[in-house]
């Protein structure tokens, strides 16, 4: 066992989109475990949107990532040493690493993982993403057999699971996606009704008259991941009583792309008249649904009636990279980073 390890931190704060010099690599000595702690080789890497705003040093329902500490993210590893109970070497685990090859963690904070399961899939569709979408569709979609879903970054692993999870309660489904491939996959690996590609349309106009067309009664439920243009292309097609989860608003991270003020009076006046129930949400405030979820959703995936994608990127040095490449729709499916 090498005597070393690497982590990646973060240089310093983005202005704007993050790049290749925000982050540092940096090689450091190994961690020995402490009373009830456990060491870890990490295995695999979660990259997520929300990282993009640990970057920053601003109030949030996080803590920000400090200048020269490790980028925080989940991942999973096996036991390199345990003094921490209930774990023992050789157990495939799951927690808040960080971007590093190892980590030195309270066994309090670790889960064991289902040795029959890929280990990745603790950091996508049986994790917080998969979990994020159930939790998000259930507790304030509130789905209804013969409504209307239209989902923003549909291929990706929170709104492939949205999709998935809505037509088969009998929902339409239509999913945004960036790209012709994309919205191949949309509908022939998640199974969407329809697809409809956002980079095809120069303005929320255009937009709109494509998701009218693919949604002739109006929208029920929308579920946010996006915003910018297609928030404003979707809210007057909303119909009385829909719904809004509040999921994510990648077109604004890093402060570019900010809906312009002017247009927040027609957005407003959209929730009042039509009574919308708008609800953003963290999924850390609903982690106690967690095994309710795995005890749906763990089945499924196992049967393969819940169909999930990675897209693995190799090494630890190649993390920054699949970030920038994320925040700009790059991946298809869960961006994973393989040590």
């Amino acid at each position: 066992m090498s005597d070393t390890m690497s982590r990646i931190t973060l240089a310093r704060r983005p202005k704007g989109a993050p790049v290749q010099d925000d982050f540092k690599q940096v090689t450091e000595s190994l961690p020995a475990p402490s009373e009830g702690q456990v060491l870890i080789a990490v295995s695999h890497l979660s990259l997520d949107p929300y990282m993009r705003g640990r970057m920053d040093d601003v109030k949030s329902y996080a803590p920000s990532v400090d200048l020269g500490g490790t980028m925080t993210g989940q991942g999973v590893g096996r036991v390199l040493t345990s003094k921490a109970d209930g774990f023992a070497e050789g157990d495939i685990v799951t927690g808040m690493t960080g971007w590093a090859s190892h980590a030195c963690l309270p066994g309090s904070d670790l889960r064991k993982l289902d040795p029959s399961l890929p280990p990745s899939t603790a950091l996508g569709v049986l994790g917080m993403p998969g979990l994020t979408g159930w939790v998000g569709l259930h507790t304030f979609g509130k789905p209804k057999k013969g409504e209307t879903l239209v989902v923003g970054a549909a291929t990706g692993p929170v709104g492939s699971m949205v999709g998935q999870l809505a037509k088969s309660l009998g929902l339409r489904t239509v999913a945004i996606a960036g790209g012709a491939e994309k919205c191949r996959l949309a509908t022939e690996t998640f199974g969407f009704d329809a697809a409809i590609d956002h980079r095809a349309h120069d303005d929320a106009q255009s937009l709109r008259a494509a998701i009218t067309e693919a949604a002739p009664d109006g929208v029920d439920i929308y579920w946010e991941n996006v915003a910018g243009m297609l928030l404003e292309a979707v809210m007057p097609l909303m119909n009385v009583h829909g719904r809004i989860p509040v999921c994510g608003m990648i077109a604004w991270y890093g402060g570019a792309n900010i809906e312009d003020s002017n247009q927040l009076p027609g957005m407003w006046r959209s929730i009042l008249v039509k009574r919308l129930q708008v609800s953003g949400f963290i999924i850390f405030d609903h982690w106690d649904q967690y095994p309710a979820f795995l005890g749906d959703v763990g089945p499924k995936v196992a049967a393969g009636e819940i169909t999930y994608l990675e897209d693995v990127a190799e090494g630890l040095e190649s993390a920054p990279a699949a970030f920038i490449s994320l925040l700009k729709g790059g991946n298809v499916g869960k961006q994973i980073v393989k040590l």
